[in-house]
């Protein structure tokens, strides 16, 4: 299985010239992923939060034949351990097992920081990273709030290292096609995108306060938030839907459709941002929107807007999640695998590239292993060669602000109006206090 997955790997990236001209990425050419695959040279990294989507991305780091995965760490004891095990018989070394990935930061062995911790986590850990000399891969979203993007955007510049955030799609051979599509006209002039995710999530209950478990480093695990006591319905991924910790759907799904929108439409920040929704499905804990519209307005004279259903798994356009491009002479789906459909006004089908492999967006840890190869390798050309980033901490925080903006109009219940140019909120210091967060002493982010 695995060197069915390496052979599929080094075939796309070899053979990227058959997939359109000048290869399947904008500026990334075959004959660049060629000098990395096989390389001699490896890019040693370090994974940072392995119990989920940490785990999945490890195993796919580790058959990186230019990669190796030196260090696992998390403050779950057992993750590291399942980790380990996960990864050992992919390469040919044996990850050595960290509970604080500050110590493997210290390491001179390593070269690149992967963060798949909760998001509180992803601003904070990928600045530690930089500072320490490494490289980041970190998932989205790249912060937990506006001010810590713009903190990272300094600190890559600041420190010379590399940021990749993990919205892959930006890598993914026929959603670049769509996208380029898109942008040279094959719709004629595009002033509306939408975007969607849906799924089916059950409660998370009413949480009680317990004894921290022997395998949690609780203080860790909390690192720069200010502290809350444990309770049993925060762990393992019911984070995401605390506001102290987590960013809603809108982030945890959204960032990826909304990056895509603001891809095509070629925009960056907009003019007014507004959000309706609310927990609607349970009677529990959770904080965030389980249902939510988020619209966003641009002064080129196009909007877009994203739909999030927690707890109602219906499809859109036949796909659990995705993005439709509106124009004046047709539309451009492109759903959730690596693939797009151009319509006409009258939504006959004029062109389709489908997918090859199958792709789960609902598989909540490793929905598309082997297509997101290809933006690792994108990461590993750009620390190797130079080459540009398909997704740098410049472009990711945008996309990141853009739902972060959203979920700050949710929170305070009406519209906000943005600077064009900067994307900072106007005249509104209820939702200013958004902006930023307070930390735990000694946590505080500081380039």
């Amino acid at each position: 299985m695995e060197n069915t997955r390496r052979n599929f790997i080094r075939k796309t990236v070899v053979g990227a010239g058959a997939l359109g001209a000048g290869g399947i990425l904008p500026g990334f050419s075959a004959k660049s992923y060629a000098r990395i695959v096989g390389a001699n040279s490896k890019i040693v990294v370090s994974m940072m939060g392995v119990n989920s989507r940490g785990k999945a991305l490890a195993k796919n780091f580790s058959i990186q034949e230019n990669c190796e995965v030196a260090h696992i760490c998390d403050v779950d004891s057992r993750a590291v351990t399942t980790c380990i095990e996960a990864v050992k018989d992919r390469q040919k070394i044996v990850p050595k097992g960290f509970e604080d990935f500050r110590k493997s930061l210290e390491s001179k062995d390593i070269d690149a920081l992967v963060i798949a911790a909760p998001d509180h986590w992803h601003a904070p850990a990928s600045l530690l990273a930089l500072q320490a000399g490494k490289h980041v891969y970190v998932e989205k979203p790249c912060c937990h709030n506006p001010r810590e993007g713009e903190i990272l955007v300094e600190a890559a510049r600041k420190y010379n290292k590399v940021i990749q955030m993990g919205n892959q799609r930006r890598s993914w051979p026929n959603v670049v096609k769509g996208i380029e599509e898109v942008k040279n006209g094959a719709i004629g002039r595009v002033y509306f995108g939408k975007g969607w995710y849906t799924n089916n999530r059950g409660p998370i209950g009413k949480g009680k306060k317990v004894e921290v478990p022997q395998w949690l480093n609780w203080d860790l695990w909390q690192g720069p938030a200010p502290r809350k006591e444990f309770n049993d319905n925060f762990l393992h991924y019911n984070w995401h839907w605390f506001w102290h910790w987590g960013t809603g759907e809108a982030l945890n799904n959204g960032t990826h459709m909304i990056d895509l929108l603001r891809w095509g439409l070629e925009v960056d920040f907009p003019v007014k941002v507004s959000s309706n929704g609310g927990r609607y499905r349970y009677k529990d804990d959770w904080e965030t929107p389980d249902t939510q519209v988020i619209n966003l307005d641009f002064d080129k004279g196009v909007s877009m807007s994203w739909e999030g259903r927690s707890c109602n798994g219906k499809p859109i356009e036949g796909s659990s999640v995705g993005v439709v491009f509106y124009g004046e002479n047709g539309s451009v789906l492109i759903p959730s695998g690596n693939s797009y459909t151009i319509f006409d006004l009258q939504g006959k089908v004029v062109k389709e590239f489908k997918e090859q492999q199958k792709i789960d967006p609902r598989d909540l840890s490793n929905p598309s292993e082997q297509v997101d190869a290809l933006h690792i390798q994108n990461m590993f050309d750009a620390i190797t060669n130079g080459s540009p980033l398909n997704s740098g901490v410049d472009s990711g925080f945008k996309s990141t602000l853009l739902v972060q903006l959203g979920n700050i109009s949710q929170r305070i219940g009406r519209s906000i109006d943005i600077n064009p140019t900067n994307g900072h909120i106007l005249h509104d210091t209820e939702a200013a206090k958004f902006w930023s967060r307070s930390y735990e002493k000694g946590w505080e982010m500081k380039l």
